[in-house]
C-alpha cells in the first residue's frame, strides 16, 4: 500500500511561468488536486517534496487546501542540503518561507549546506526510499530537470514495485476549468 507519496516535476521557468497568476497554474493545480485526492483517498498518508518552485510549491499549496476535506493528510517538505534556497532572490526565499508554514515536516537530507552533486543523489536515493510511489509532472518527450528522477524511479522499477503516475502536457492541455 502507498502511504508516503513523493511529488515532483517542472520548475517554474521550464514551464515558462513567471508570475504567480499565470493562467497555467491554475490547470497545474487542478490535475495536481484531482491525481493527489485519488492517491488520498487510496490511502496515502504523507505528501513530500523537495521544495523547489513550481510543481513541488503548488503541490505545497494543493496539499493545504486539500486539507480542509482530509484533515489527516501530512505534507513535508525534505531538502537536500541544509540552506536550501538561501542563495535564492529575496521574494523566493519568502515563497519558501511560506511553504515552510503550511507543511508538517521540515528537514534536509544533507545537515551541511552545498558542497558536490553527491548530496543530490544521496536526497535522491533517500527520496525514493522513502516513498512508494511519486506522482511526476513530466513528459518524457519534453525534458527537463525531472528527467533525472524519472530515470531513477525507471531503474528503481525494475528491481522492485515502485508507483509512478505522470501528468504529462496531453494532460495537462486537455483540462478545462469550471468556470
Amino acid at each position: 500500500m502507498v502511504t508516503n507519496l513523493l511529488v515532483s516535476g517542472y520548475r517554474s521557468f521550464e514551464l515558462g511561468v513567471f508570475k504567480d497568476d499565470d493562467p497555467k497554474v491554475v490547470i497545474i493545480k487542478k490535475c495536481l488536486k484531482e491525481e493527489i485526492r485519488s492517491y488520498i483517498e487510496e490511502g496515502v498518508k504523507w505528501i513530500l517534496t523537495t521544495g523547489q518552485f513550481g510543481i513541488e510549491q503548488w503541490t505545497i499549496e494543493v496539499v493545504d487546501e486539500l486539507k480542509i476535506d482530509y484533515p489527516e493528510i501530512k505534507q513535508g517538505i525534505i531538502f537536500p542540503s541544509l540552506e536550501f534556497g538561501s542563495n535564492w532572490n529575496e521574494k523566493n526565499q519568502m515563497k519558501l518561507m511560506q511553504s515552510k508554514k503550511k507543511v508538517d515536516f521540515v528537514e534536509s537530507v544533507s545537515h551541511q549546506p552545498y558542497k558536490d552533486p553527491s548530496q543530490l543523489k544521496n536526497h535522491q536515493a533517500f527520496m525514493l526510499e522513502h516513498t512508494q510511489a511519486a506522482l511526476l509532472v513530466y513528459d518524457p518527450e519534453n525534458e527537463g530537470k525531472t528527467k533525472w528522477l524519472y530515470q531513477a524511479i525507471l531503474k528503481k522499477q525494475e528491481v522492485g514495485e515502485y508507483d509512478c503516475r505522470l501528468i504529462d502536457f496531453d494532460q495537462l492541455q486537455n483540462t478545462t476549468i469550471d468556470e
